[in-house]
């Protein structure tokens, strides 16, 4: 099965840039059962859809790595695009797309959900949204950065000097800008005349 010895390199790059072998693991583990067809993938879900014999040792291996485990998403997110970009051609023409994605919830636990616009469902409803910046060509695309929207008050309250509409939603209350103005609305500054990228992290 091509596809799957293929996937399984990909998350060996991935588990590269971890840091401790003994996250290696666990990170894969995790990684293979977030393609499960199932609905909730929380950790307790997860765990008693993949070993429903050890649901609590399960869950508290995946808990552990996804809330307590000091790796760093920047440098799994670095290393999916680099594996990414090899595959998409250099040379070829390439576009960046900003866009959000709404992630309908349940609970009200997960970081920076609300009630707002969900895309998905295409009305208000509880959801977090994500906002992202992507490269794309005609062979596919690749995240660069995303960034959880966060409840307005806690902007508010962390930026407390710069002001920026934010919401596509009418009548939307003012969020702060922790940059200077003239770089609120920039997500990214494009390319080099040589085709390498010359991309900075989102900043909110």
């Amino acid at each position: 099965m091509p596809k799957l010895a293929e996937f399984e390199q990909y998350i060996n790059q991935l588990c590269e840039v971890l840091g401790h072998q003994d996250r290696h693991a666990g990170f894969a583990d995790y990684s293979r059962e977030l393609m499960l067809p199932i609905e909730r993938k929380s950790c307790g879900t997860l765990a008693a859809n993949t070993d429903p014999l050890h649901v609590s040792s399960k869950h508290q291996s995946l808990h552990h790595l996804v809330a307590m485990s000091e790796w760093s998403d920047t440098a799994v997110l670095k290393r999916v695009r680099d594996w990414v970009m090899a595959r998409l051609g250099h040379k070829s023409k390439f576009y960046w797309i900003v866009d959000d994605t709404g992630f309908p919830k349940k609970g009200e636990h997960s970081v920076g959900v609300a009630r707002q616009y969900c895309g998905q469902l295409g009305k208000q409803d509880n959801c977090q949204v994500a906002v992202s910046l992507s490269l794309a060509t005609e062979q596919g695309s690749v995240p660069i950065d995303w960034r959880l929207k966060k409840k307005l008050h806690s902007i508010k309250n962390a930026f407390p000097t710069r002001r920026l509409h934010t919401s596509r939603e009418p009548n939307a209350p003012n969020v702060t800008c922790p940059i200077p103005s003239p770089h609120c609305a920039t997500f990214w500054r494009g390319r080099s005349s040589d085709n390498s990228l010359d991309v900075p992290a989102a900043t909110w």
